[in-house]
Formats: structure tokens, C-alpha cells, sequence
């Protein structure tokens, strides 16, 4: 079973290695991604790129994930939201948002899982 939608269109995102969708609707714009069968640095990885996307945006990025990044959420600033979700299935599901009244700014070239 997918968590991305049938519809959205599949785009290149630099630094990615796994595919990425984009889906468009009344001006606002979701980008998906599916790191449930993959291991450390994976979701950090494309977490980070994903993240990129959405950055001053009022866009959003879903991950889908095999549990929740813990190690992920400790590298976030309070410019990005995130709000998880348990799936029927057993994965993940991270909605995250950027944050325009932030003090503080993620550094999104960090990608490592340790630390």
C-alpha cells in the first residue's frame, strides 16, 4: 500500500536518494517521500533535502517512515513544525511545515544520523 497519492508527479530533488512527488492543489504544494524500507543516513538524508523544498514556503513535505526519526526531530530548529502520525499499517507518517516566525534556523546540511 502507497502513502503517496496516485496523482502527484514524480520530481528530482537534489541530494535525494529516493524518489520524491510533488502534488499541487489550490496554490499550495505537498511533497512526499518513503523512506520505510530504507536504513540510516536515508531519512535523515532526504529528510534534509525535503526540507530545503518547503523553506520559507507555506508548503508542506510528508515523510513516511518505518518509525519515528527521533534523530531527525533533534537536528530541527524551531523553523520547522512537524506533527507525526501512527499509520494502520505500522509506518510513520511525519507532516512537516516551516515555521515564518522562527528564532532560530535549521542547518539543513546535516546529515549524519549520529550526535
Amino acid at each position: 500500500m502507497s502513502h503517496i497519492p496516485q496523482d502527484a508527479q514524480k520530481i528530482t530533488v537534489e541530494g535525494a536518494t529516493v524518489d520524491f512527488y510533488k502534488l499541487e492543489k489550490d496554490g499550495q504544494s505537498t511533497y512526499y517521500f518513503d523512506t520505510s524500507k530504507e536504513g540510516p543516513p536515508h531519512p535523515m538524508v532526504n529528510a534534509m533535502s525535503g526540507l530545503g523544498l518547503i523553506k520559507g514556503t507555506n508548503d508542506t513535505l510528508v515523510m513516511i517512515n518505518h518509525k519515528t526519526p527521533g534523530g531527525l526531530f533533534g537536528k530541527l530548529e524551531d523553523d520547522v513544525r512537524y506533527v507525526v502520525q501512527d499509520l494502520p499499517d505500522g509506518l510513520v507518517k511525519v507532516v512537516f511545515s516551516y515555521n515564518p516566525d522562527a528564532a532560530s534556523e535549521s542547518d539543513l546540511t546535516q546529515t549524519s544520523c549520529g550526535g
